[in-house]
């Protein structure tokens, strides 16, 4: 007999001894006075075998038959065989209209070897939870996450992830060759279109966000993208430990196994067909993991400037005093101010590089029309422990279209 049936069996045995009622023993068992009779009419029929159940040593109605068992062993193998239980089970249900739970999926690939149970955590060191925010736009987590996304298809690049912190709902997502402060960018800029301005923004410290050199002498202590955090209103939060942010890094791991197994059913294969997708997979993953705020009252704010203006804010910025010709240099280009504007001489003027797209110079708040002569080169970024990989990737690909020695009858050399 099972725990509860012992129980039950030392109940009914003191109502049939007079020591309790019928009602005080309906109450211990959660059961209807009605069904304590019952009980007791099968005690005293068969006794204690009487109390135990039917059902005992019998199959369950809800087994798996042998077939279903078999096609769905066979559809796992072929089509989901490094998927997770739940995320099979999702394509199961939606591409093969098979109906079993996400337990019974996950005995089925533990006992094909298909799964590997986890294995019980080691003693870890404790971080402080920290309750989310309450509402929606209060706090936005933010980072980039470089892995192998196309799975050999295509180079290896890094997902920009924004998420909310207090729905665990994706505001963005963006594939990038390295993680750059255009790519922060851009995925900002995309935030502000949908949702308005936030009121903080998560991060590492990364060098995009945030000077790690305290005896840096110039500049007004702030990275390009951390002054335009400044210039929108928007409050940069900076994280000690990657725990501190565990949001993000808890969905990349998410987006490093969903996400790359369904560009592979898609057949996506590169990065521009990945971004086309992405839009249509954060809905389906808002729909999924999503989470009601404590407050429903949305914290985004309206964006107080044009397109224009936000273009130039989430832009390159540099500082440049014009000569007496009224010219400056950036990038091994000359850019001359047009017309008679002698009052500019000496002037420190704002240049905002729209990352290759347009070069914009500023003064006073306006824009200033410019004639540029020579042809400048794209200066790359500095490159840190997340993109040295991708940049020495790159560079050997270069390398190896190196031009060859001609043959001996090639046409070159007649």
């Amino acid at each position: 007999m099972s725990f509860q049936e012992l129980d039950r069996l030392e109940v009914i045995q003191s109502v049939e001894s007079k020591k309790i009622s019928q009602k005080m023993a309906a109450t211990q068992l959660g059961i209807t006075t009605r069904q304590v009779r019952r009980l007791q009419k099968l005690y005293r029929e068969e006794g204690a075998v009487g109390l135990t159940s039917k059902r005992r040593g019998q199959k369950s109605n809800n087994k798996l038959s042998l077939t279903t068992k078999t096609k769905v062993i066979k559809l796992v193998k072929e089509n989901y065989a490094d998927f997770g239980p739940t995320l099979a089970h999702e394509k199961l249900t939606e591409m093969h209209n098979e109906k079993l739970s996400v337990e019974s999926l996950r005995q089925i690939m533990i006992t094909e070897k298909l799964w590997k149970p986890k294995q019980k955590r080691k003693e870890e060191k404790v971080f402080q939870l920290r309750q989310r925010r309450e509402r929606f736009g209060e706090l936005i987590q933010v980072d980039g996450s470089p892995h192998d996304w196309l799975e050999g298809r295509s180079a290896a690049c890094t997902l920009i992830v924004f998420i909310d912190d207090a729905t665990s709902q994706l505001t963005g997502l963006r594939f990038s060759p390295t993680e750059t402060t255009q790519s922060y960018m851009e995925v900002t800029k995309s935030h502000l279109k949908q949702y308005g301005r936030p009121a903080a923004l998560y991060s590492d410290r990364h060098a995009i966000f945030r000077v790690n050199q305290p005896e840096a002498q110039s500049g007004n202590g702030l990275t390009q993208f951390g002054r335009a955090l400044e210039t929108l209103d928007i409050e940069a939060i900076h994280a000690n430990t990657p725990q501190a942010k565990g949001r993000v890094e808890r969905a990349n791991k998410t987006l490093q196994d969903r996400l790359v197994k369904e560009m592979r059913l898609r057949k996506i294969n590169n990065i521009d067909e990945a971004n086309q997708f992405l839009p249509k997979f954060i809905e389906d993953y808002n729909c999924r993991f999503k989470k009601p705020a404590r407050n429903p009252q949305d914290a985004h704010r309206d964006v107080l400037h044009d397109e224009r203006e936000v273009d130039l804010i989430l832009s390159l910025h540099s500082k440049r005093r014009l000569s007496n010709n009224l010219e400056l240099s950036y990038q091994k280009s000359t850019y001359q101010v047009q017309g008679k504007k002698h009052r500019l001489k000496q002037k420190q003027v704002t240049l905002c590089d729209l990352f290759g797209h347009e070069v914009i110079i500023i003064y006073e708040g306006k824009e200033i029309a410019y004639n540029i002569f020579g042809k400048g080169l794209v200066v790359p970024e500095l490159a840190d422990e997340k993109t040295i990989n991708s940049r020495v990737d790159n560079a050997i690909a270069q390398q190896n279209i190196a031009k060859q020695k001609p043959s001996a009858d090639h046409p070159w050399r007649k």
